[in-house]
């Protein structure tokens, strides 16, 4: 599915995948299509590639980040920045829309 901007086609959501990312990452055996729609107060585990994946995904194409610098930046922001404090997917998922634009890689 997608939409037409400025003559160019555009996917409406575009998917960060494992292949993408920067860091290395644990994996366990959840894959990220059994996550749930929208983060909530599951725990969140930043060596969780597929916790970090999902927050990713659903962080940049919440706010209509399309581009692979978007994720990336995304993920260093996870990766480098996060506070201790931010335990839960909806703590971080927050924390990243008030971070995001105002870090510059």
């Amino acid at each position: 599915m997608g939409k037409v901007v400025t003559g160019l086609p555009h996917l409406v959501n575009m998917q960060y995948v494992k292949e993408n990312m920067i860091y290395q990452y644990t994996w366990p055996e959840t894959s990220v299509a059994s996550l749930p729609g929208a983060p909530g107060r599951t725990s969140f585990d930043p060596a969780n590639g597929v916790q970090v994946l999902y927050i990713i995904n659903y962080f940049c194409n919440t706010i209509g980040l399309l581009t692979v610098n978007d994720f990336r930046k995304t993920e260093e922001l996870i990766s480098s920045r996060l506070p201790e404090d931010k335990k839960s997917e909806m703590s971080v998922f927050n924390w990243l829309k008030s971070v995001y634009l105002n870090y510059n890689l």
